[in-house]
């Protein structure tokens, strides 16, 4: 049984829960909802394919660049403002994304949509863990990730019918509902800023190592589309130098006195380390899975966009059947057994698809994709709330940082290797039996996880 302190602050914690998904919400709408419109952009614009692909890679690069901020902007000015600032930001460039005149005055507010967007993730994870504390990291978790399990799912139908019926243009105006519910939440139920706000020095020199080199790396990684995959320049160049420039930050962080963009020492704790791997591996999986899902329908079955954004639905209906009774046991057992559970779940849901060929039933195959949905769902959750176990608050912005940087990089690293399996003669089988070892590798981190953070109520 809770606690009566906890009986008290658990309608506290949803309330907080249920205005940060408000704010998170149309920037994640934004990552799935734009991908069905770029035919449309592209034709409207008179844009060629190359040229209108970086209409998403630029706001996605923008998001990465903007992660290394956190730390300092929230000892700066403050969750409740950094917040705000950000979806006015995002809002603005949204409402410019939509009035767009050509393709490049269309990448550049989609950067400005990056910016604003890029904070609010890590911003969120910081604002949880102080609030929620370790005891009810696990259920806090389960209730701000309902946007990435919906998102991915109702974004592509939600874009399709846009643009079917509509212009590209509603793609964009629609976030400024969304954006603008979001920022009256914001204002009425964020706190003020905590006493855990330290003001630093901003780490200029770090964050001119980190920032592009995670850019040059996600930028590498999205080259991998071509026939030539990891052996082209265009994929070599950029990795080489974000590696260079990511090894250079390593190197200035571990020496300097002062605190650094990202605090890498952070890494030096085990469940945060096992974590962090983890993230990488849940990423490789998760975004990974979101681009060849939807190709496997389509490519392979000839299924429409529409249909394609139905066929996923079980793997939300999994994600969300479980979400609630994850929370309430990472938070009771501890992280490490509901990770090991859920690996299990997602490496079995991945090894029906690694079988699957153009004649295989679609009830089987949604069967797998809501084990899969399960299985993932549990690990992201759990893994998320024991990277903070054992940390300090000052630690807590880092952290917030560091593991959305990585799962980022995991998620990019994921998608190039599927792509590039895509190509191979196994195609789409292949491929999944990559996601399928990706999954399963997650069981040897997952054994450093911590196991129940306090003693079992009677």
């Amino acid at each position: 049984m809770p606690t009566a302190s906890e009986a008290r602050a658990d309608p506290a914690l949803r309330r907080l829960g249920w205005v940060l998904i408000a704010g998170l919400l149309p920037v994640w709408l934004d990552t799935t909802v734009v991908n069905v419109a770029l035919d449309n952009l592209a034709g409207d614009l008179n844009a060629s394919p190359a040229s209108i692909q970086w209409v998403n890679t630029a706001y996605l690069l923008a998001l990465a660049m903007m992660i290394p901020f956190t730390g300092w902007a929230l000892a700066r000015f403050g969750a409740r403002s950094l917040w705000l600032a950000c979806l006015v930001v995002f809002l603005a460039g949204s409402v410019l994304a939509g009035a767009a005149w050509d393709v490049t005055a269309l990448i550049a507010f989609r950067v400005l949509q990056g910016v604003g967007g890029g904070l609010l993730m890590p911003v969120l994870q910081t604002l949880l863990v102080r609030v929620a504390g370790p005891e009810r990291l696990g259920r806090a978790m389960a209730t701000v990730g309902l946007p990435a399990v919906l998102v991915p799912i109702a974004g592509p139908v939600l874009g399709g019918l846009i643009v079917a019926h509509t212009s590209w243009r509603v793609v964009f105006f629609i976030n400024v509902p969304l954006t603008l519910i979001a920022l009256v939440l914001a204002w009425r139920g964020l706190p003020e800023r905590s006493g855990d706000d330290r003001p630093a020095p901003l780490d200029a020199l770090g964050l001119a190592l980190v920032s592009p080199g995670l850019a040059a790396l996600l930028y590498g990684l999205s080259q991998t589309g071509t026939p030539d995959g990891f052996t082209s320049p265009a994929v070599l160049v950029p990795l080489a130098v974000g590696t260079v420039l990511v090894a250079a930050f390593a190197v200035h962080a571990l020496r300097t006195r002062a605190e650094p963009a990202l605090d890498l020492r952070l890494f030096r704790v085990r469940s945060f380390a096992a974590a962090g791997l983890l993230l990488f591996l849940s990423g490789l999986s998760l975004f990974g899975v979101m681009m060849l899902l939807p190709l496997y329908y389509q490519q392979v079955r000839g299924f429409t966009v529409v249909q394609t954004g139905l066929l996923l639905v079980p793997q939300g209906i999994g994600s969300l059947a479980v979400r609630q009774a994850v929370g309430r046991l990472t938070d009771r057992l501890g992280p490490r057994p509901v990770v090991l559970a859920g690996v299990l779940f997602a490496s079995a849901g991945m090894l029906v698809f690694a079988q699957a060929g153009p004649g295989t039933a679609l009830v089987p195959l949604g069967i797998a994709s809501a084990v899969f949905g399960a299985g993932l769902s549990a690990v992201t959750i759990a893994v998320m709330a024991g990277a903070y176990q054992g940390l300090t608050p000052a630690q807590v912005p880092h952290a917030s940082s560091a593991t959305r940087i990585v799962q980022q990089v995991g998620g990019a690293f994921g998608t190039a290797v599927l792509a590039t399996a895509l190509q191979w003669p196994a195609g789409f089988r292949g491929a999944f039996w990559w996601a399928f070892a990706f999954a399963l590798a997650a069981v040897v981190p997952a054994a450093l996880l911590p196991g129940a953070t306090r003693e079992r109520p009677a």
